[in-house]
């Protein structure tokens, strides 16, 4: 027996798909999240669901737990070792402000300046030595930093990208003295140049390495007493998977796990469906994300900043996050104007609706408000509120401030508000990087991205959404899709005219080849192996850096030159063959594609129903912008291949509602999916 298990932990819930390659057949589960350990939620999911632990032969895992612990701080003591005079790049950074049009904010170094102490060494822009490591200085520093109690350590030297030999003396050192494996050397995780933002992504690695290191193998105790004796995988930001024996050497890989799996799903889900040009809007209880799709690749990005003065200089799935899910909380600032997040009533206490003791408004209590939830249907409610009691603290709390007349104008006006900022998260992913949204689709998931979906669509013209067969477990879902994934950069930083193509070549097949012995080492099973390669390029004096594919690593500065050229026209719409240009990354993922997993296996064939009058489960009032209307109501189980009915209708499933809106087409793909024309 082949059992895959995906399992995904949110905010919220903690979201579980086993599928049965043998029998093609799918349980599926959804319990709240644990935050004090989200291994008890992943176990309580495996519970849920009934799998039998000794028979599974994959568990992939996508979590939040490093993201969350850089959000809220909660990471390990760190020190850093760097070279003598740049104690303070992490500090001084870009000079940039929190908030650049006031005059307030502030910024607190993810390293005390007392723990980042120098040594002497000097390796130059060119890679020679000017002054040789100081190994005395080293120890000493290594003596200084146990001392303090720091329990991770960065080795971040200038220029180390260019030559690492003083790094990696340096950790050959601190091996013999330091007490655990928590070491992480600047120039091995990113090596490429500008020394703050590798130097953080080291600083940030480092933080969060114990964190994920001492979570995982709770896990894997808990998954181990349960009777699961085969290794974990673990979902990076890159959208790839990882062996847990080795994820938390490059922790900082792991942060954007969650948002990564959705968009893996989008990609996979979609291009079954035949669209390859997709928007991914994901909104859970506690965050929307919005990421692209082009020509069926997730955009990649190897220039995140998680929060201020926080970069991340490793490849990860171009995601932006804003805080609008379900449980976002509804308020009147102290300028009187309406604000739907970004703080969250999360899992606990979560929204009034749940009776978990929430008594503050949120967007799932304004959907209840407003007809488009079932208050007989919520997950994880055990003791129910009514909704007169909904609608009275609704209207007390940000009604009344507002001068609104009843619950039901305010939860209308919440829902607006929601509206707008989700959109805006769409135009920066999309109109923002010079994309026409008329030309995708809205990939809509999440337990209550399809409540908003068909609306934000509108809102920005693109003229079809699709809703996958599980959109609440769909990130779940990409665990179990995701291939396995390893990237790699070095920066070369000389004049196009300058470079040798012949280390271009020796750059990207020396990557592939690391790429490969990784992969092989992990023991996972793949079909076969796909390798991408593509450059970062920008004009002689220029900050600005464009990334765009290449072919192969037979490169010539001809083809290079024609390739930046085009890919800045496609960008900006400007030409300037005048200006020299300058080569400065080489990009390399090696990627072990698995086993594809049936979609249709995600179908309950049992309750379809021929007719579409039949799949029809009532009627109720239901808010429109167009204002109330009597709404058909259809469960989606009971909604057969090919299907195809007018709205407006209610849509309702385990795991998600999803609404249609007046006027709109809705049809059934063979793959169970919903395709809504507006």
């Amino acid at each position: 027996m082949t059992q895959i298990v995906g399992v995904d932990v949110g905010g919220t819930f903690t979201d579980l798909v086993l599928f049965d390659t043998e029998t093609e057949s799918v349980k599926i589960a959804k319990v709240p999240s644990t935050p004090e350990n989200q291994a008890f939620g992943v176990m309580q999911a495996l519970e849920s669901a009934g799998a039998t632990m000794e028979t599974l032969s994959t568990v992939i895992h996508g979590t939040t737990i490093t993201t969350n612990a850089l959000l809220e701080r909660k990471i390990s003591r760190v020190g850093l070792i760097t070279t003598q005079g740049f104690r303070d790049v992490l500090e001084l950074g870009r000079r940039t402000r929190p908030k650049p049009y006031g005059m307030t904010g502030s910024f607190e170094c993810i390293i005390p300046r007392e723990l980042r102490l120098e040594v002497r060494e000097r390796v130059d822009c060119d890679g020679e030595i000017v002054e040789e490591l100081n190994e005395a200085d080293v120890r000493k520093a290594v003596e200084q930093l146990l001392e303090s109690g720091v329990e991770a350590v960065i080795i971040h030297f200038l220029h180390s990208y260019k030559n690492d030999i003083h790094e990696r003396k340096t950790e050959e050192i601190v091996k013999k003295l330091w007490p655990n494996p928590f070491i992480t050397r600047g120039s091995a995780l990113v090596s490429e140049f500008r020394e703050y933002e590798r130097g953080t992504t080291a600083a940030i690695n480092a933080a969060i390495q114990p964190v994920l290191h001492r979570y995982i193998e709770r896990l894997q105790q808990k998954l181990k007493e349960g009777g699961y004796s085969r290794d974990l995988l673990v979902m990076q930001g890159n959208g790839g998977t990882v062996s847990s024996r080795i994820v938390s050497t490059d922790a900082v890989k792991t942060v954007m796990s969650g948002p990564a799996s959705g968009v893996m799903a989008a990609a996979y889900t979609a291009s079954k469906s035949g669209f390859d040009r997709v928007v991914t809007y994901d909104m859970g209880g506690t965050s929307c994300d919005v990421g692209l799709i082009v020509n069926g690749i997730p955009q990649v990005t190897s220039e995140l900043e998680i929060e201020y003065a926080m970069p991340i200089h490793v490849p990860m799935v171009d995601v932006h996050t804003i805080g609008a899910g379900g449980g976002s909380l509804a308020w009147v600032n102290d300028a009187g104007l309406l604000q739907v997040g970004p703080e969250s009533a999360g899992a606990q206490p979560g929204p009034i609706c749940y009776g978990r003791g929430g008594q503050k408004p949120t967007i799932t209590d304004a959907n209840l408000v407003l007809g488009r939830l079932n208050p007989d249907a919520l997950l994880s409610v055990d003791n129910p509120v009514s909704l007169e009691t909904v609608r009275e603290l609704m209207q007390e709390q940000v009604g009344a401030q507002l001068g609104l007349e009843d619950a039901e104008a305010t939860a209308a006006a919440i829902m607006q508000i929601a509206n707008m900022n989700m959109g805006g998260a769409l135009r920066l992913v999309s109109l923002a990087r010079g994309h026409d949204p008329r030309d995708f689709a809205l990939f809509a998931f999440g337990g209550a991205g399809p409540l908003h979906a068909v609306a934000l669509a509108k809102e920005l013209g693109i003229p079809k959404v699709l809703v996958p067969m599980r959109p609440g477990i769909t990130n779940a879902v990409g665990c179990v899709v995701a291939d396995v994934r390893h990237d790699y950069v070095n920066s070369i930083n000389v004049p196009l005219a300058l470079a040798e193509m012949d280390q271009v070549d020796a750059i990207f097949t020396a990557q592939i080849e690391a790429g490969k012995t990784i992969i092989e080492s992990e023991g996972v099973e793949i079909q076969k192996l796909i390798i991408i390669h593509d450059v970062d390029m920008q004009f002689q004096g220029q900050t600005h850096i464009l990334n765009f594919p290449v072919q192969n690593t037979k490169l010539t500065r001809e083809s290079l030159q024609t390739a930046f050229e085009k890919a800045y026209w496609n960008r900006f719409e400007v030409e300037l063959p005048e200006i020299r240009a300058v080569l400065v990354n080489l990009h390399t993922a090696v990627i072990g594609r698995r086993k594809p997993v049936p979609l249709t296996s995600l179908i309950s064939t049992t309750e379809q129903k021929a007719q579409i009058e039949d799949c029809k489960t009532g009627i109720r009032q239901v808010w429109f912008e167009s204002g109330w209307k009597e709404t058909p109501i259809y469960k989606r189980e009971s909604l057969s291949l090919k299907a195809s009915f007018k709205g407006p209708a209610i849509i309702e499933q385990f795991d998600t509602t999803i609404i249609v809106e007046p006027e709109n087409q809705v049809e059934v793909d063979l793959d169970g999916n919903l395709i809504i024309s507006l």
